[in-house]
């Protein structure tokens, strides 16, 4: 069998050239990623079957975002680790929305953790991991031609729309979405450009708690302390009903990260 040529080879995955032009297969790798918001900074251990969960979370999540009109990359799952997407122009930003203060947030403005936001806030982070993915504005991203304006719109009403969607599945099944990070990228279809959401949604790009262990929570308390992250990827995929049956790590549930 023809050795596949490798894109590009992040954190958590792998890209390689796909069997069509214009595609690519996207690896998922046990290797962890860094938590939810980039200035979080943290970086997880491997974690076994990590990929194959993700690999299943995020079709979950892409293939539903499809479904009702939010144009993704995704185009199908090849196996328990690769699947087949669309080659997109990804715009050197990671798109945080935000529904709750968790992580960063807390400690730039000193709004207590678990703090519910007024409204949902999207915030950009400049893609270079060797200025530690800074904190940016609208007025930064314009300035050094990273996106347009009209870009910016699209992606502020891609994020929502995703938002949306996931915090209405996640509330389905007993989870809080705090915050949440997506990438965009741009295809061309003829002479008509538009903007996708592009890379993975899966528990590596989610802040999630669990509503059942914070029922007895007092409003505005502090999100309760992580658990094993086996429990996050394993529990999250068998409350969605997409767990594979040959990953077997479960443990007991605490779905907070």
């Amino acid at each position: 069998m023809a050795r596949r040529k490798k894109v590009y080879e992040g954190k958590a995955k792998i890209l390689y050239e796909g069997p069509e032009p214009g595609t690519l297969i996207q690896y998922f790798k046990d290797e962890g990623a860094p938590t939810v918001v980039p200035t979080d900074n943290v970086l997880q251990a491997a974690v076994e079957g990590k990929g194959v969960l993700n690999n299943r979370l995020s079709e979950f999540f892409m293939a539903g975002l499809n479904s009702i009109g939010v144009p993704t990359h995704f185009i199908r799952r090849l196996n328990m680790r690769e699947q087949l997407v669309r080659m997109v122009e990804i715009i050197p930003l990671q798109v945080v929305v935000r529904n709750f203060a968790a992580g960063d947030i807390s400690k730039r403005l000193g709004i207590p953790e678990g703090t519910a936001l007024p409204r949902p806030i999207v915030e950009y982070y400049f893609k270079d991991d060797n200025l530690g993915l800074p904190l940016v504005s609208e007025e930064h991203v314009i300035a050094f031609g990273w996106a347009s304006q009209q870009d910016l719109d699209d992606i502020v009403a891609l994020a929502l729309r995703v938002n949306d969607f996931l915090s209405g599945v996640m509330m389905g099944v007993g989870i809080r979405l705090a915050d949440f990070q997506i990438e965009v990228g741009r295809i061309w279809e003829g002479d008509f450009m538009r903007l996708i959401v592009a890379d993975e949604i899966s528990p590596d790009s989610c802040r999630l708690w669990d509503m059942r262990a914070n029922q007895d929570r007092a409003e505005g308390a502090p999100a309760p302390e992580v658990g094993p992250l086996a429990d996050v990827y394993t529990e999250l995929a068998r409350r969605l009903g997409v767990l594979p049956s040959n990953v077997t790590h479960t443990t007991k549930p605490t779905l907070i990260n």
